[in-house]
């Protein structure tokens, strides 16, 4: 094996080794809340018109990064309840409604406010880092 191919393996192994680090620290709490599919049908009643801020999960099914970053939406939605809305929206049954919000990877989280995007991250993120997103969003110094 040459020296390139082993640091790339390694580096490949350690950042496995980390998303699934924050995978397990983000399944510390046992609250779940209530993710709710969106589709193109009913996004614009459900987020775009909504009082309360916001966030929207888009992913699908045969995304890894995904999988490993749904329990963390869950428990968010349980930590946020009754402070934020909390939907998922599959890129494959919605791909008019992925490209209307340039979504071009997934996972992609887009937090909305009063029916505006203020904020989006890509790629799997720890549940703390999250949290304090969303508390910029709500206006929220606790969760």
């Amino acid at each position: 094996m040459s020296k390139r191919a082993f640091l790339v393996a390694a580096i490949s192994f350690l950042a496995g080794a980390l998303v699934f680090n924050m995978y397990l620290r983000g399944r510390e709490t046992k609250t779940m809340g209530e993710v709710v599919e969106v589709t193109q049908v009913t996004f614009e009643e459900e987020v775009s018109e909504s009082d309360t801020p916001v966030l929207v999960d888009f992913w699908a099914p045969w995304c890894g990064p995904c999988k490993m970053l749904a329990p963390v939406v869950e428990q968010l939605a349980g930590d946020y309840e009754g402070r934020l809305k909390v939907f998922k929206a599959n890129t494959d049954q919605n791909p008019q409604l992925a490209g209307e919000h340039g979504i071009r990877s997934i996972p992609t989280l887009i937090f909305f406010k009063d029916g505006k995007e203020v904020d989006r991250v890509v790629g799997v993120q720890s549940k703390s880092a999250l949290a304090g997103k969303i508390d910029a969003v709500i206006g929220d110094g606790k969760n």
